[in-house]
């Protein structure tokens, strides 16, 4: 059960990119499965703590620190950037692509928080490079006035 969710279903076994793929099926679930803010923030911090959970019982099982195949954690970070975003497509595409770039880029903090060990620090990078995220999609919102 920990892989399954760990991997969330196998997506991160994807052979290319499975953070990307992983970010990818959070974002057409989400377009998929309209949420109120309610139900996205209960999502979210269901898939936190079950990610977390997961994602220490997979590491130790898979024998490495956060293998590639754990995206949990971008499920985590691509709920939180698409929190408050408009629901079309250009601000799903532009929060999707944002919070790829911070999840590579990992700023302050994210990148010291991986020092952090077990399912905590295999989530807490992305879910900080979720909220940077969400703040540049959230910030574009304001100029490009999307409803």
């Amino acid at each position: 059960m920990a892989l399954a969710i760990a991997t969330v279903f196998g997506a991160g076994y994807s052979p290319v990119a499975p953070g990307t793929v992983g970010s990818a099926v959070t974002v057409l679930v989400l377009w998929l499965l309209p949420f109120s803010i309610l139900g996205l923030t209960i999502f979210l911090v269901v898939v936190i703590v079950a990610g977390t959970w997961a994602a220490d019982r997979a590491e130790r099982l898979m024998g490495r620190k956060d293998p590639g195949a754990i995206v949990i954690d971008e499920v985590a970070g691509m709920t939180i950037a698409l929190m408050l975003a408009p629901r079309n497509l250009g601000a799903y595409a532009l929060a999707f692509l944002f919070f790829r770039i911070f999840d590579v880029l990992k700023p302050f903090p994210a990148h010291q928080s991986q020092r952090i060990g077990g399912g905590v620090g295999v989530m807490i990078d992305d879910v900080i490079a979720g909220f940077y995220a969400l703040a540049v999609t959230l910030a574009l919102n304001v100029f490009l006035r999307w409803p």
